[in-house]
């Protein structure tokens, strides 16, 4: 079977993985240049029961651990006025239960596990520069065309496409995995959703490097993992990277057109900053909140948060099928790479559990998948609203409470 997976994020990895782990290879169609070609963003923290599970499939739980960050799982959390509302100190002893790693390093981690080109592959598992366009279902062999019995779209669960590329090449396959995250391309082979905007905006304001070197100051204030403060209807957060490098981001509610209209100029970073401390300031934010975003380097970001319709689920279609983001997109608070990197693996394991039936995996991939990713969903609306609303830094700090005393 010819497995086609678009998007070298984590997702479309862990499933290149564990289907190699299994027998099953694939090619990978990344559209970056290499591996170095952007930024990965900051920390996250994987979940047992989903991002480390998925690691466990792969068998790379051993290299996980040496690279992730168990003083990560530190975290402060404050009002605007900087007042501290809840600590959480991470004993050296603790359990590895959620501990930080960089996205560059889990990636790089994903990537050095395929074959390269030494190991049979002519440009190894993960082919650079290819950017997809679009696909189209291949004629079939059988009496019926696509559609036809013994056709490639057939009631035997086969499915076959051609897919295209930006520099005219074209690809045939058996199965075409969507991993190419919020603006996927190849999602619209399945449904005609389309990401909404949730009303909210965030700002990447860049990184203040070496802190403890640079700026000792702040790197007190924001300690070893991860730094909130919550406003009304805004949020600063800052995180210590593996790097040493601080991450700092805003996030406010604001209508869609707000980075057309807010007047802050984005191509330049330092006035970008300067504009933000600004607004800051307009709303009463304390000076550790405006400092550190003056402090940083770096490009400024805008970010459009944007979601999938809750709940969304597509008919089981012959030889495609999407993971993590394309199939899910959801607000950020901790679950999206998660997600991905177990939709990844349990698709590979359905794959390798049924290698003459892929209508059989795919139907039983889909259906877990679909009920998953519905209750994440809801949960992560219900924590953005509430980070993003008048009250979220009482309500937060409640949650954080009542967390506590049922450890």
């Amino acid at each position: 079977m010819r497995i086609a997976i678009v998007g070298a994020g984590l997702g479309g990895l862990t499933l290149a993985r564990v289907l190699h782990l299994h027998g099953l290879d694939a090619v990978v169609y990344e559209r970056e240049e290499s591996r170095t070609a952007r930024g990965q963003g900051g920390m996250l923290d994987l979940h047992p029961d989903t991002g480390q599970r998925a690691l466990h499939e792969a068998g790379l739980e051993a290299g996980f651990r040496a690279l992730a960050r168990r003083e990560g799982q530190d975290m402060k959390l404050l009002d605007h006025t900087g007042t501290l509302l809840v600590r959480h100190d991470t004993p050296e002893d603790a359990p590895m239960e959620r501990p930080e790693i960089d996205r560059t390093d889990l990636r790089d981690l994903l990537l050095d596990s395929l074959p390269g080109p030494a190991e049979g592959f002519p440009e190894g598992i993960v082919e650079w520069g290819r950017e997809f366009t679009h696909a189209t279902p291949l004629a079939g062999d059988g009496p019926g065309g696509p559609g036809g019995p013994d056709g490639p779209g057939g009631p035997d669960g086969h499915g076959g496409h051609l897919l295209h590329f930006a520099d005219g090449s074209t690809v045939e396959c058996d199965l075409l995995v969507g991993a190419d995250g919020a603006r996927s391309r190849v999602r619209p082979l399945l449904t005609d959703a389309e990401p909404r905007h949730t009303g909210v905006n965030s700002v990447d304001c860049g990184r203040i490097p070496d802190a403890d070197r640079t700026r000792p100051d702040l790197a007190a204030t924001v300690g070893r993992g991860n730094y909130w403060g919550i406003g009304d209807s805004q949020t600063v957060a800052a995180q210590r990277n593996g790097d040493g490098s601080i991450h700092v981001g805003i996030s406010l509610r604001t209508p869609e057109d707000w980075f057309d209209t807010c007047g802050l100029t984005f191509e330049d970073p330092d006035r970008a900053r300067a504009g933000l401390r600004n607004l800051l300031e307009a709303h009463g934010w304390a000076p550790p909140f405006t400092t550190l975003v003056e402090a940083c380097e770096g490009p400024v970001v805008p970010r459009p948060i944007q979601a999938l319709p809750i709940g969304l689920t597509w008919a089981v279609t012959p030889g495609v099928t999407l993971l993590g983001d394309a199939a899910h997109l959801m607000p950020p608070v901790g679950e999206g790479a998660n997600l991905a990197m177990l939709d990844g693996a349990e698709l590979a394991l359905a794959l390798a559990a049924s290698p003459g039936d892929p209508g059989a995996a795919l139907r039983g991939y889909e259906t877990a998948m679909f009920e998953r990713s519905e209750t994440a969903a809801r949960e992560s609306e219900a924590v953005h609203t509430t980070l993003l609303s008048p009250t979220g830094a009482q309500d937060m700090a409640a949650f954080f409470q009542r967390e506590a005393e049922h450890a």
